[in-house]
């Protein structure tokens, strides 16, 4: 049996660490096999990539640079961890995944969208996830969230920033709205984690 890939998505301090938690607890006490990972990170190689990425200390890095690592970074996690996890049927969960790069370096960065285009294909084997789950609240919201926590390089870009990506995000959930579950990220976790539960049920029932 294939299994089931589902990603998270949203702006610093969306809440997509809890909700990925949530949903862990969720499927562990449904004894359903999962896999949980992040990008950028998920194997040893790319969680090395991960620190070069958001060490503050590295703020000369040329938006180009910074896409060519992101991808090779998820060349190595879908190779190394994902596709193996969804051969052996497991549900993978992923905090990020390729719609952040056309968010991050895409709109916020003003990278050409077809040369992401086609490092996405060929960094991620031309695997999509089946469910994208975006947490979606106002960038000053989020950023307010995070205030207190030392902050990493792409946390510390301006309001400006942050807001490029948000709506990016909104523009890929409407065009692909097939894979898209947008939620309000301003209401309490456990009303968010019943709304995605109610979905990934719905999930496992058309892939049963």
């Amino acid at each position: 049996m294939q299994g089931i890939f589902i990603t998270f998505e949203g702006i610093e301090g969306s809440g997509k660490s809890t909700q990925v938690k949530l949903l862990v607890d969720y499927l562990h006490g449904r004894k359903l096999p999962y896999l949980t990972t992040r990008e950028p990170g998920g194997t040893p190689i790319a969680e090395a990539i991960r620190k070069i990425l958001l060490d503050p200390l590295c703020a000369e890095m040329l938006p180009e640079t910074e896409l060519l690592l992101y991808n090779a970074s998820r060349a190595q996690h879908t190779g190394e961890l994902i596709l193996p996890a969804l051969r052996a049927g497991k549900i993978v969960i992923s905090d990020r995944y390729f719609d952040s790069t056309y968010a991050y370096q895409g709109a916020a960065r003003d990278l050409d969208y077809e040369v992401i285009d086609r490092l996405t294909a060929f960094a991620t084997f031309n695997t999509s996830p089946h469910l994208t789950i975006l947490l979606d609240l106002p960038a000053e919201a989020g950023l307010s969230r995070i205030g207190n926590r030392e902050l990493d390089r792409l946390e510390q870009e301006d309001i400006s920033f942050h807001r490029k990506v948000r709506e990016q995000f909104l523009f890929i959930a409407k065009k692909h709205s097939s894979r898209y579950m947008v939620i309000d990220a301003q209401k309490a976790s456990d009303e968010i984690h019943k709304d995605i539960i109610h979905r990934i049920e719905t999930l496992l029932g058309d892939t049963a």
